[in-house]
């Protein structure tokens, strides 16, 4: 399992960092980010929803077998190099590094780069959800493992309209507004699951709850793409995704530690908990350098270039033309 997943970091990083870097070089980070978005969450969806249907259908081995055959599709996609991309990505001055102990370094110092990974810290610290979640349906409202599955599919389906409200409100608001917005509307996201007394009422609810999440989680990868030093595009958005990940399997696992602590109020309390952790967002916000977040998607920042060039510079990088 723990090789599975360095390997799945590996492909990760590499498509995520040539994706900011694109980002960057297009200044269309704010529409990659929901293209992005929408693009991964259909499987992520349709994965959680065919999931609950195959633990009945199949034994966990033919599953692994199954997964593995769409795996291998990932090694023919790697072959194909299209030249709109590759042809000259990596010849701006957003791919110029200079080394890997001045790339650390300069790592360390750009201060942009710390409130994107403490906004995921944060957005992805949710004990209300996953495990608890799954508790709460299935022990005490007597849910199936199907249901539990479409449940968590309804939701992530719900965050697609955002995404795409995202890709049409990037170009007319700027992203500062939109991290606010965003942040704001999902403060008590998760508080209608304290409402929760039965499965009907919990898949309806899980379109509204998806939603709320939308507008905040698209604009994070806007900000993250717009935040990588020139070169360590992969490095921050691995940082980013590093975030998720720790911080997603940390608030899973307090939440299971509320919800058997305190029987009949423990989801309450993991609800509660995820919408203070939520509020903490909004000071982070006030961190945001805004020579980052205060364009709309598509429009040059020319302090945000001068900075790439002076930092290119300073760190002994070859001149680009």
């Amino acid at each position: 399992m723990l090789l599975v997943m360095v390997l799945f970091r590996f492909v990760a990083a590499a498509y995520q960092g040539l994706l900011a870097l694109v980002a960057q070089e297009k200044l269309m980070s704010g529409r990659l980010s929901a293209l992005w978005n929408v693009v991964q969450t259909l499987p992520q969806a349709g994965g959680a929803l065919a999931a609950g249907y195959l633990t009945e259908l199949l034994t966990p081995s033919q599953i692994f077998v199954v997964v593995a055959l769409f795996t291998l599709a990932l090694a023919a996609l790697g072959l194909w190099k299209p030249p709109a991309v590759f042809s000259h990505a990596y010849d701006l001055p957003p791919a110029q590094g200079a080394g890997f102990v001045a790339d650390v370094r300069r790592l360390l110092r750009h201060r942009a780069i710390y409130p994107p990974v403490l906004i995921m810290l944060m957005f992805q610290f949710s004990p209300g959800s996953n495990t608890p979640l799954q508790y709460y349906l299935t022990n005490e409202l007597q849910a199936s493992d199907t249901a539990y599955a479409a449940w968590y599919a309804i939701f992530l389906i719900s965050f697609l309209p955002m995404y795409l409200a995202y890709g049409y409100l990037c170009k007319r608001v700027t992203l500062k507004k939109l991290l606010w917005w965003g942040a704001i509307i999902a403060i008590p996201q998760m508080l209608p699951l304290a409402l929760v007394h039965t499965v009907q009422s919990a898949l309806l609810l899980a379109v509204p709850i998806g939603m709320m999440g939308g507008v905040i989680y698209a604009a994070i990868c806007d900000l993250a793409m717009r935040s990588c030093p020139p070169g360590l595009q992969g490095t921050l958005m691995m940082l980013v995704a590093g975030a998720y990940q720790l911080s997603y399997r940390a608030g899973d696992l307090l939440g299971a530690w509320i919800y058997n602590a305190f029987p009949g109020r423990g989801f309450l309390y993991c609800v509660l908990c995820t919408t203070a952790v939520y509020a903490m967002i909004l000071p982070v916000l006030l961190f945001v350098p805004e020579r980052v977040s205060g364009t709309l998607d598509g429009q040059p920042s020319p302090e945000l270039d001068a900075e790439v060039r002076a930092e290119i510079a300073a760190a002994g990088a070859a001149p680009v033309a």
